[in-house]
């Protein structure tokens, strides 16, 4: 071969050759060649870690995809902690449905299980506030201890809920939320600081076992500690929100099952109630059984996107009804 300076030089002075066996097997599934590309990322920086994986799943394989016209899957660590999710969302639906049905049947109502349960979501805030501050990223033992976390906040609400309930056959609801929450301030207070002050050594365990249960440890204490405060000031402000909303739910009911004695109410309650129904299911309804909305605004899709269009309009038209018929009312008593 040729070098640069035009001296003829042997191929074996410029190149290293070596010998292997060639491919003995081509692996092939439901027809179709698979090339298997193995590596690992290293753990020591979970952030960088995070980053290097989000270039692999949205920059990388897309290109390849684009460029040579194949198919890619991520499968290994990644495929495990897919099916984990998967599982863990489904235990976790259980779970929540589990609370629901038994709660029912405890307070006999459909309703007031949801109260109980709404403290659930805002649990997340002190989780989320807990992995920012120990700068830990969210990963799947978060998850099983948020899983762990719904079963004990609910406690500090089930017996938020039954102190004010009972103090309410005596009183009215707004002196039995007071003298209730008063209370319960003690218990709950209790019941919430020897869990936490019991799983906080664990916060600061440094060996390598300790560090695979810091995410679980992070979700329980201040999930707890910051559930114990929205407890206190959220589930009574939800269970007056539930008195004033059963009120007004009844008197929409007895003007649509009395619209002549009602008048125009009862006719504007009528058609307040057939629009919402009509909505949903233009809606959510048909993004549950189609996939795609009936009514949408600038092409919005997916199950958030369609919540807050049918809650959008839903406003517009129960203010359109409100406005129609309150002119309508005027005219009539001129």
């Amino acid at each position: 071969m040729r070098s640069p300076s035009g001296v003829y030089v042997p191929l074996a002075d410029i190149v290293s050759v070596q010998k292997r066996t060639g491919f003995s097997t081509i692996r092939r599934e439901n027809g179709v060649q698979l090339i298997s590309v193995t590596g690992s990322v290293s753990e020591d920086d979970p952030a960088r870690a995070a980053d290097v994986m989000d270039q692999i799943e949205t920059v990388i394989l897309p290109r390849i995809e684009a460029m040579y016209g194949v198919q890619t899957t991520m499968a290994g660590l990644t495929e495990q902690s897919d099916n984990f999710l998967n599982d863990a969302r489904d235990g976790l639906i259980l779970c929540l449905v589990g609370i629901f049905l038994t709660l029912a049947w405890i307070f006999s109502s459909w309703t007031r299980p949801l109260v109980v349960m709404a403290i659930i979501p805002f649990g997340l805030v002190g989780t989320i506030y807990g992995h920012y501050l120990w700068d830990v990223p969210i990963s799947i033992f978060t998850v099983v201890g948020l899983i762990g976390m719904v079963g004990i906040i609910i406690n500090d609400s089930i017996v938020l809920v039954t102190t004010i309930d009972e103090y309410a056959q005596e009183r009215g609801l707004i002196p039995a939320i007071i003298d209730g929450t008063a209370d319960r301030l003690r218990p709950v207070m209790l019941t919430t600081l020897t869990t936490v002050l019991g799983l906080a050594p664990l916060l600061y365990e440094g060996s390598s076992q300790a560090q695979f249960l810091k995410p679980t440890v992070i979700t329980l204490v201040y999930g707890l500690a910051f559930g114990m405060v929205l407890v206190l000031m959220m589930v009574p402000a939800l269970m007056a929100m539930q008195a004033d909303v059963a009120k007004q739910t009844k008197a929409v009911w007895r003007a649509m099952t009395r619209v002549r004695r009602s008048g125009l109410v009862g006719y504007a309650s009528v058609f307040g109630v057939l629009g919402i129904v009509g909505l949903f299911a233009a809606t959510i309804g048909a993004q549950g059984l189609s996939g795609a909305p009936l009514v949408s605004v600038n092409g919005t899709t997916g199950l958030f996107g369609t919540a807050v269009v049918f809650m959008g309009a839903t406003v517009v038209l129960l203010a359109w009804l409100y406005a129609m018929f309150a002119l309508l009312m005027r005219l009539i008593k001129k």
